[in-house]
């Protein structure tokens, strides 16, 4: 190896690092990571065949089907958080259905182990929102403070017809509330 093409690959694969970096910062990646990982042991538990010393032990059950389609989706759905992060929501409640589901159907859920990173998995995925892009500064380099700041709710004014508390939060949207705007006159049958 030359001198010349040694910084010239340290260089390329500094470059694929930040650009994966980027790519995985525009996705819910650690709850699609688990939520495919929580689709292997469900699929493989019932189809294996595990020898413990000279025994063979056999975990086929019936529903050998349903669990190798409940492994297979949440390795789908995984995939989904991936590669389509705006239906993150959908895949993450999804996959904690599916994983709850793989408890009755796949020998407790993959052994529980596929069961528990199915639900974070799913949880991480319904979580996670995307941030904001950083602001690039004049020299064309992204600034490097913080965007994203914590989030402050704010309380809508109180309905009117009552304070907070009085059950007339919504009143304006049927009415048949006792103020309709008629300051005060109730209306008329």
């Amino acid at each position: 190896m030359s001198a010349d093409t040694r910084p010239r690959l340290i260089e390329s694969i500094g470059m694929k690092r930040r650009s994966f970096g980027e790519w995985r910062g525009r996705r819910p990646f650690w709850g699609g990571m688990l939520t495919l990982l929580a689709g292997l042991p469900i699929m493989y538990f019932p189809y294996a065949h595990l020898s413990l010393g000279g025994m063979t032990v056999s975990m086929a059950t019936t529903a050998g089907a349903g669990s190798l389609i409940i492994g297979v989706l949440l390795v789908v759905l995984g995939l989904t958080m991936w590669f389509q992060p705006v239906s993150r929501v959908f895949a993450g409640v999804a996959a904690i259905l599916l994983s709850l589901v793989s408890l009755v159907v796949s020998n407790f859920g993959g052994f529980v182990v596929g069961l528990l990173l199915g639900m974070i998995g799913g949880a991480l995925a319904v979580a996670w929102a995307p941030g904001q892009p950083a602001a690039e500064s004049d020299d064309g380099e992204p600034d490097r403070k913080v965007v994203a700041g914590p989030v402050v709710a704010t309380n809508p004014a109180p309905a009117t017809g009552g304070g907070s508390g009085l059950g007339f939060g919504l009143n304006d949207l049927s009415g048949t509330s006792p103020n309709d705007g008629l300051n005060g006159r109730h209306r008329a049958g």
